[in-house]
């Protein structure tokens, strides 16, 4: 292929100026590699951090509050690290050239780890069975390259989904029912990695040893950087826009100048650009709004703007696309707020429900035990069940009767995930209840398992996955729909923030249920030993904030205004 018939001049693939590069690029030609790089790169990060919690007690010797906190911690920080190569992308350097930067970050923070748990010297020593006693300068190497990963993965999360809906024409209706499908299968990919992880992965790593069970999500991490680099004469590229928040903050400022300036009935008078393409790179023109009429005042044109040869300041004039940018971001954070405690009782699989789990009977037959951690198999069973379903028969079926094209609308979708999760709660806490009813009755106390299946966890777990196929990949589709079309790295990296706030408030709701819950010299709620302490509280506390989550949620939804855009990028 001749990449000159295919790119311009400034490596922006334009599909609309030369239509032979439509036929060439994009479309599901170039996402098959999007969706093997990140099938790979998801098995990477689950297959080092779904047991985390259990090597963080084993290997560096941490009590279940700490070594749950220090896996919401770092799991959070994956998820705030986002917001860096989001900026990046939108703003200098556009999605492509910030995975291939960052992913070298990524593989390097990999590389460590492996090292940290198999090489003398830098692996845990002084080890008494199943429990090691590293020292200092042990403990801060394996959390250099935690930390790594963490910044690594957030050049690759916010770019990756935005990146693969690229690759659909926004003006092309087929391409455009292609791009819904798309985010159902980008998710369907995270989970088939998330699949191997939680089996082949998490048993390396109990049975084998740590050594090989993080030298594989290593490897793993290498194959997904050359998926991605295989498609790059397919893929589509989107011109970066500039600063995003210098645009936003030009808008602030511009409309505080003109605090006393009347908003005309008449918003055909604002300033826009008088070409059909916006004066933003990548970005069509917006659809004025009614909400948020103070910021209309930086599209007012008054005297004491400076207009030369055509040339507008910006931080005193701004255009009505430009204005309806910040107001989109606005209004789309109500809705972002309330993904946070869903996040939060996401987070429980790789905390609360695998300590649930290690009290439970992990036997298969009389010779097999299976990781505790592994159970979040059946949530990734979950999604890979309900993703096909949602996508080839639930809409079709929907579409009968809500006459919407995508079956429901992308808020509908996300307030279905949520009503399924507190359900998810209820369960894991009913089953804590008669686990404890077994430790009462038998006096078990001191028991480290209880001759109860861990199978039983299992209709838990289920019913998250299906929750995620609801809320998280509508969530996906949201966020890259209603952000503006400069903003959609940052947008989605907006997204991604519920889960590290969803991570945060699950540390921040351990720690006070502890200290509220150990005074007077009772164990709390979530003690070493949870056959003394009250983990059913916990979960049905989660289940109470998740009810109340959902009913603010539903007063947020009803209110919102999808945004609506006329015109080309450019």
């Amino acid at each position: 292929m001749d990449e000159k018939d295919v790119y311009t001049e400034d490596g922006t693939v334009d599909i609309h100026k030369n239509p032979a590069n439509k036929e060439k690029t994009g479309n599901w030609k170039a996402c098959r590699f999007i969706l093997g790089n990140e099938c790979c790169e998801r098995l990477a990060y689950y297959g080092m951090g779904t047991n985390l919690v259990n090597y963080l007690e084993s290997r560096l010797n941490q009590g279940n509050a700490t070594a749950a906190n220090n896996v919401t911690n770092w799991s959070g920080t994956c998820y705030i690290t986002p917001l860096i190569g989001a900026f990046l992308a939108d703003a200098y350097l556009g999605r492509y050239w910030t995975i291939a930067i960052f992913v070298f970050i990524y593989v390097s923070g990999m590389t460590l780890l492996t090292l940290s748990a198999s090489v003398p010297g830098l692996k845990p020593g002084n080890c008494d069975g199943n429990t090691c006693h590293p020292n200092s300068g042990q403990t801060a190497v394996f959390f250099v390259a935690l930390y790594m990963i963490a910044l690594g993965t957030g050049g690759i999360k916010p770019c990756v989904s935005s990146f693969g809906a690229d690759q659909f024409d926004e003006n092309d209706e087929a391409e455009k029912v292609k791009k819904s499908s798309f985010f159902n299968w980008f998710y369907f990919s995270i989970n088939v990695g998330a699949l191997i992880a939680a089996t082949v992965l998490v048993w390396i790593q109990m049975n084998v040893g740590w050594g090989w069970g993080f030298g594989v999500p290593t490897v793993a991490m290498l194959i997904a950087v050359f998926f991605f680099f295989l498609g790059s004469r397919f893929y589509r590229l989107q011109r970066p826009g500039g600063s995003p928040l210098t645009r936003i903050f030009q808008v602030i400022v511009a409309a505080f100048r003109k605090m006393r300036v009347k908003v005309p009935d008449d918003k055909s008078l604002l300033f826009e650009t008088a070409d059909d393409e916006s004066n933003i790179k990548g970005s069509r023109k917006l659809v004025h709004t009614d909400n948020l009429n103070f910021f209309d005042k930086a599209a007012v044109e008054s005297q004491s703007d400076s207009i030369k040869d055509g040339e507008v300041n910006p931080w005193r004039l701004c255009s009505v696309t430009q204005v309806e940018e910040l107001k989109s971001v606005i209004t789309l954070l109500p809705v972002w707020a309330s993904g946070i405690v869903f996040a939060t009782v996401y987070s429980q699989m790789n905390t609360m429900f695998v300590l649930q789990g290690n009290t439970l009977d992990q036997h298969m037959g009389p010779n097999f035990e299976i990781p505790s951690a592994s159970l979040s198999l059946f949530d990734t069973v979950s999604v890979l069940f309900w993703t096909p379903v949602y996508d080839q028969f639930i809409v079709p079926f929907a579409r009968k009767f809500t006459r919407h094209e995508r079956g429901f609308t992308q808020l509908q979708r996300m307030g279905i995930g949520l009503v399924i999760s507190i359900f998810a709660m209820v369960t894991a806490g009913v089953l804590e209840v008669v686990r404890l009813d077994y430790v009462k009755s038998h006096n078990a106390y001191d028991q480290k398992q209880i001759p109860m299946s861990i199978f039983w966890q299992i209709p838990q777990y289920l019913l998250i996955g299906c929750a995620e196929v609801f809320t998280f990949i509508g969530q996906l589709e949201f966020f890259y729909d209603q952000a503006p079309d400069a903003m959609r790295s940052l947008c989605s990296a907006l997204s991604l923030t519920t889960v590290a706030l969803g991570n945060y408030l699950s540390t921040v709701l351990v720690t006070v249920v502890m200290k509220v819950t150990k005074k007077n010299g009772k164990p709390g709620w979530i003690p070493d030993n949870l056959n003394r302490g009250h983990l059913d509280y916990y979960f049905y506390l989660l289940a109470t904030l998740s009810f109340l989550n959902f009913l603010v949620y539903l007063w947020i939804s009803k209110r919102y205004k999808y945004k609506k855009a006329v015109g080309r990028a450019h």
